[in-house]
């Protein structure tokens, strides 16, 4: 990744994300610039964990820098630029997946929760492979919960900043989930 370097601004490591963001907001075209390539790779990963097609993911995190152009305004400060950047990318892919199931296509499995978990054997594969086929058939609350916390290894707390709701909320999530993935194994 180049290291871009604009009189005006500086170089791009030495500025906090919060002076790119207020500078972005002020229509300064080049911090905004310098922000999107800050963050591309998470807002990539993000997408490609949610919705678990590379080629997806380019198209979800492209449609999602085009629309920080304008999103940047609501962005209020609340909660770190990463968490809502986040939630603006999970939007995106479940705006994708809506469409595609408007359109009567079928929408792609979270198939992988991280590249480097494997696991050892034939059995423990399929019944992992069971386990996130019916983690993908509980309501998108439930759904969410569960992916942040054991496939994104978060804190509950961080998972609620995420979702925007509170901690308790976030663990009655995955108690529901938990009673009902007991009733679809």
């Amino acid at each position: 990744m180049p290291n871009l370097v604009d009189p005006a601004i500086g170089p791009s490591p030495a500025i906090s994300d919060e002076t790119l963001i207020a500078r972005a907001r002020a229509g300064e075209r080049h911090a905004f610039g310098q922000l999107v390539e800050r963050h591309y790779d998470f807002i990539f990963r993000t997408a490609c964990k949610w919705a678990g097609a590379r080629s997806d993911a380019e198209d979800i995190a492209q449609e999602v820098c085009i629309k920080l152009a304008t999103a940047i305004a609501s962005f209020d400060g609340r909660s770190a630029f990463t968490s809502w950047l986040y939630r603006v990318t999970v939007n995106a892919v479940r705006d994708m997946q809506r469409a595609r199931g408007r359109r009567g296509r079928n929408v792609d499995r979270f198939a992988e929760v991280s590249p480097d978990s494997a696991l050892p054997d034939q059995e423990e594969a399929t019944a992992a492979g069971e386990v996130w086929t019916a983690v993908d058939r509980l309501p998108e609350k439930q759904r969410m919960a569960v992916i942040l916390v054991y496939a994104e290894d978060m804190s509950h707390a961080e998972a609620a900043e995420i979702m925007g709701c509170k901690e308790s909320t976030v663990s009655w999530h995955l108690h529901e989930a938990r009673k009902s993935l007991r009733g679809l194994l």
